[in-house]
Formats: C-alpha cells, sequence, structure tokens
C-alpha cells in the first residue's frame, strides 16, 4: 500500500477529453470510452496518453500508463522555455513563446493544461488550425520534444545564447 502511495505522488494528472466510441458489429454496437490524459511533475517532465476501455475509469488508468511511456523532458529557463518554436500534427499548429516573468500562461485550455503540468509558469502561445484537444496536445508535446532535441544540440556544440561560438 506505501508503495502504490508513492508511486501516485510522482505525477499530477488531469483528464484532457473523454470521448464515447462506438463500433458498429454483427450484433449491434459496442460502446467504449476513449480517455486522453495529462501528467506532469511540475519540474520540467510532462506526457499525455489516451486509452480506450469499456468503463471510465479503467480507461484513465490506461491512459496514465500511456502517458508514463511518453514523458517529455521539458527546458526550462526562468519559469519559461528557452526559445520561439512551432508544431505541427495533423493539421493543429501550436506557436510557444517564452515570457516575461509575471505575464502567467497566455495559452488555450489544453496548451495551458500541459504547460502547468511541466511547470511553466511564463508562457505565450497560439493554437492554430484544429481545435482538437488531443491533436493540440500532440502538437504542444511535439514542440517541447523538438525544443529538447534544440538544446542538446546546441550544448554539444557549445554555442552562447547569442549564436556566436565561444572562441571569437
Amino acid at each position: 500500500m506505501d508503495r502504490r502511495t508513492a508511486e501516485v505522488k510522482e505525477f499530477e494528472e488531469s483528464i484532457l477529453q473523454i470521448d464515447r466510441v462506438s463500433k458498429v458489429v454483427k450484433g449491434g454496437k459496442i460502446l467504449r470510452f476513449r480517455v486522453a490524459v495529462v501528467i506532469g511533475d511540475k519540474k520540467g517532465r510532462v506526457g499525455v496518453g489516451v486509452g480506450k476501455a469499456r468503463e471510465i475509469p479503467s480507461a484513465i488508468q490506461k491512459a496514465i500508463n500511456d502517458a508514463r511511456r511518453n514523458l517529455v523532458t521539458v527546458p526550462l529557463k526562468n519559469n519559461t522555455i528557452p526559445m520561439r518554436i512551432t508544431a505541427k500534427k495533423d493539421t493543429a499548429h501550436v506557436f510557444l513563446a517564452p515570457a516575461v516573468q509575471g505575464t502567467g500562461l497566455v495559452a488555450g485550455r489544453v496548451v495551458r493544461m500541459i504547460a502547468e503540468k511541466a511547470g511553466v509558469q511564463d508562457l505565450l502561445s497560439k493554437s492554430l488550425g484544429s481545435s482538437n484537444p488531443l491533436n493540440v496536445a500532440q502538437a504542444t508535446l511535439k514542440a517541447l520534444r523538438d525544443m529538447e532535441k534544440i538544446m542538446r544540440v546546441s550544448e554539444l556544440r557549445k554555442i552562447k545564447e547569442g549564436g556566436k561560438d565561444e572562441s571569437n
């Protein structure tokens, strides 16, 4: 019991979307629930997961397990992101930009939820195209994943913030 409570405390969870989906078979319709969940530790790790089941609680548990498998580490700098970035998933486009301290989260419902779970306190964002919460969430995660890769490459190249080489 003690181990389970420690495991639950590691991440905060929020339900992004609950949809009732049906499959038509010979005997009629099979109803299931699709749940999208956002989890994060407010220290730079965040994930989005999707789960399907006949009951909502088991779909939520599947989504949480899926989100744990798809965690992204968000590079944070003064409680905001270090650079502007855009990403696209299907027809959902997301633009993320760093904000001055005290600005808060200027973002839509989905991007705000992901940023809160990641521990970002100041952020400017715009979501264009599709307003489907799952696609917007996946586009946001793609932007954060791309930013992590860019930061890792720039550290390997030892480039300063201004874009100039240290030896100059």
